[in-house]
């Protein structure tokens, strides 16, 4: 991942999407600490389809090994 705390990636591509810091509680959604560890032991080199995905309310949130949050409504 990048040197951005992957919470904060996450928070902010939400907030891209419209969704307020008040909406939602990603602590109710996912252990952001274990999913860190998930992504981290993937190396981004590697030829790997790792993805996680995990809903916010209407959003669909996927995280890849590669620096990529992306969020689309459901």
């Amino acid at each position: 991942m990048s040197d951005r705390p992957l919470l904060l990636e996450i928070i902010t591509a939400l907030e891209e999407q419209g969704l307020d810091r008040d909406e939602y509680q990603l602590q109710r959604v996912i252990n952001i600490e274990a999913l860190e560890r998930v992504v981290d032991s993937a190396s981004p080199q590697a030829d790997t389809d790792l993805e996680i995905r995990f809903s916010v309310g209407e959003f669909r949130v996927v995280v890849t090994p590669s620096d990529e949050v992306t969020v689309k409504t459901s």
